[in-house]
């Protein structure tokens, strides 16, 4: 038998025994951390925020402003940092690792593919992620083996190539935004427009299309995803493969960056919970005695300058940079650190064994459980289901999710009481090794 038929013969899923319960629980967490931020994108119109982010009167504003501190970017900041760990629990129990290791894996990231193309173009979430996680999938493969030491750079490495790029984007939709400006003076002053001023109407017109909806736009949309499939579809689709294609490479780099932080903190032992609960106490409070006064200030300013759409432009045409956005990657980070290190400190304590059994079993189902996010979300609220989109106030719609978290919490541990995977991993897993793999127990 050749080695490569040999590796094969002896390649499998990773076994429960070898499963680790801190990188189990990091991802449920995260799964139902993502849920806050994702349901407002399955059930709120455009500018919907306006309402409340300057009224410190309203519950809304403060529900908006606890999720944002504590779970805005965080979450998938985790998700993405225990996505990367999972590239090297995949290969640890493939015996040699062989070219059939390589063509294993790549043949996994190709099926997360598919399944992202599914979700965003029939299940219809615009902000999937499993295309994209694919995607950079297999580019971290490549950096399995680079030690430690060098894969933590790649966070504020690509926190300023980031940013830079960001700018880079933010400085093209401008340049449009005030050569717009001047098209509409001249217009209101009824001078007749240059091919220049034409073309520039043209141009903000396609931004508002895609990325920044004016009053009108907003109110059509709304109606749109208020409609049936095929309008919510006509609308969802062409968004959804402009982020899979057009502004894929502004995604990849930071996701990447990420999983690569993922990879590192697995060697070191961070997410297996091998650190002293000194070194996690101490994790903690650099990340949020760093992290909570960064994001503070960034709300702060955040609710002085961009209350509104139309404040929103203003600042743009004023502003050529907007150097606050280069706080965000790196309390996004710190506190993101903070978190995993309180979640594995409660793991090790042995205090509330039952809420981390139920999170673990949430994270070894992620994939059903994200899916199924977005079935419920979409059949609850988008018009060819119960049509309550635009139809609740935001502190409102986190009474889904708590029925959501509810739900699977308790259904979590009781499926994989009788099953070994949940059922879309059990599928992922037969696709991967291309033979249907075991379900009950």
């Amino acid at each position: 038998m050749s080695s490569t038929t040999q590796t094969m013969a002896i390649a499998a899923p990773v076994a429960e025994k070898q499963r680790i319960e801190t990188i189990d629980i990091l991802r449920g967490f995260a799964l139902l951390g993502i849920l806050l931020m994702n349901i407002a994108g399955f059930s709120m119109p455009d500018h919907a925020f306006e309402k409340f982010s300057n009224d410190p009167s309203s519950l809304n504003f403060w529900v908006f402003e606890f999720i944002s501190i504590f779970f805005e970017g965080k979450m998938r900041a985790m998700f993405g940092m225990v996505f990367g760990a999972g590239v090297l629990l995949f290969i640890a129990n493939k015996g040699e690792k062989g070219l059939s290791v390589h063509a294993l894996y790549y043949r996994r990231m190709l099926w997360l593919l598919l399944f992202g193309l599914i979700h965003a173009h029939l299940i219809l979430w615009i902000g999937e992620i499993l295309y994209l996680y694919a995607v950079c999938g297999m580019i971290l493969y490549l950096f399995r083996n680079v030690a430690a030491k060098y894969l933590v750079w790649a966070v504020p490495i690509v926190a300023i190539v980031s940013f830079v790029a960001g700018t880079i984007q933010y400085q093209n939709i401008r340049t449009k935004r005030i050569a717009y400006v001047e098209a509409t003076t001249a217009q209101s002053q009824n001078q007749t427009l240059t091919t220049a001023q034409s073309k520039a109407l043209k141009e903000w017109r396609e931004v508002e299309k895609t990325m920044i909806p004016n009053r009108e736009d907003a109110k059509e949309n709304t109606r749109k995803m208020k409609s049936d499939y095929a309008t919510v579809a006509g609308h969802l689709r062409p968004l959804a493969w402009d982020g899979q294609t057009k502004y894929l490479l502004f995604a990849v780099w930071d996701s990447l960056a990420l999983m690569l932080l993922g990879l590192a903190l697995f060697k070191w032992g961070f997410l297996t919970g091998a650190w002293s609960e000194k070194n996690y106490w101490k994790v903690l409070k650099i990340g949020y005695g760093l992290g909570l006064p960064l994001v503070l200030y960034a709300q702060y300013y955040n609710f002085h300058h961009f209350s509104t759409l139309e404040a929103n432009l203003a600042r743009m045409e004023q502003m050529s940079i907007n150097w606050v956005e280069l706080i965000y990657p790196f309390q996004r980070i710190l506190l993101v650190l903070g978190h995993a290190s309180a979640l594995i400190l409660l793991a090790k304590s042995g205090v509330a064994q039952g809420l981390c059994r139920r999170l673990a079993a949430v994270g070894r189902m992620a994939l059903s459980n994200y899916i199924s996010h977005s079935i419920i979300c979409t059949l609850f609220f988008f018009g060819y289901g119960l049509n309550y989109y635009a139809e609740l106030e935001f502190y409102q719609i986190y009474f889904v999710v708590l029925v959501i978290w509810a739900i699977q919490l308790i259904i979590s541990p009781i499926w994989l009481k009788y099953f070994l995977f949940g059922p879309l991993e059990w599928l992922w897993r037969s696709l991967t090794y291309w033979k249907l793999q075991p379900m009950k127990r």
